[in-house]
């Protein structure tokens, strides 16, 4: 299981806007849409197409909200061999990030598909001059691995509180970590991150829930604001409708069929 885009990317994105454009107002947020049907398989674990449609719209998110176009190199090649994980280095448009090594590992490991290529489908949407950042994922895994894969992710929420991301320049924000209730359940995993930078507040939620064979990965970050409101908002809306299209009840352990 990986999270959706890394927050280095999004605070190295962040920083970059700061400079830019300063201080910008958090973009209003707006009701998800209404329910979606159900396109579950009746065996087997989830498709790419059923997990696509199982992620949040940006139409279900808002009028200010535009999808970010998927990075062509991020998709692998069936065909190919998956290649080794690697630190990203300065310089190469990715920001290296230090503190709380569990956590880390799981930041750097994101958009790097499952080794055996399982079905995976993540979406990414920017507000107003890029601000909020969203963030979704799912990513179906057989139990094992999921299950190994939920645990390091729950424990590296749980035992992280600092987190230092630095870009290409040599710029740095130091963020607190703070684990919190997101959704719903008490049970799913959750963080807020903390961190100023020129000034400028920076805030990022990370949430991870299951959903049967599933893993769903939320990301929200945002600047010149710390309210959680929106980011528990989108982070119901997009387990909600992966519930609703997947077929599965959140923090389920068990098979799509299991609950038809």
């Amino acid at each position: 299981m990986s999270l959706p885009r890394p927050l280095l990317a999004l605070t190295a994105a962040a920083v970059t806007t700061v400079l830019t454009l300063g201080t910008a107002q958090l973009a209003a947020g707006s009701v998800p849409a209404a329910p979606v049907t159900t396109v579950r398989a009746a065996t087997g674990p989830p498709t790419d197409d059923q997990l696509r449609s199982a992620l949040l719209t940006a139409t279900e998110l808002g009028p200010d909200f535009t999808e970010v176009p998927a990075d062509p190199g991020s998709t692998p090649d069936p065909g190919s061999s998956p290649a080794p994980e690697a630190e990203p280095e300065p310089g190469a448009g990715a920001s290296p990030v230090t503190g709380c090594d569990a956590l880390r590992a799981l930041l750097n490991s994101t958009g790097a598909h499952s080794p055996s290529r399982a079905p995976h489908q993540e979406v990414e949407f920017d507000g107003p001059d890029g601000n909020p950042m969203v963030t979704e994922s799912l990513t179906a895994e057989e139990p094992e691995r999921l299950n190994a894969d939920f645990a390091a992710a729950t424990a590296a929420f749980a035992d992280c509180r600092s987190l230092t991301f630095t870009d290409s320049t040599g710029e740095a924000v130091t963020f607190t970590v703070t684990p919190l209730t997101l959704g719903d359940r008490k049970e799913a995993p959750a963080v807020r991150l903390d961190g100023t930078f020129a000034g400028v507040r920076l805030n990022g939620f990370l949430g991870i829930e299951r959903l049967g064979g599933v893993a769903l990965a939320f990301g929200f970050f945002q600047r010149d604001s710390g309210d959680a409101r929106l980011a528990s908002l989108y982070y119901r809306a997009a387990v909600a409708k992966a519930e609703r299209t997947l077929g599965v009840q959140a923090g389920s352990t068990a098979a799509p069929g299991a609950h038809v």
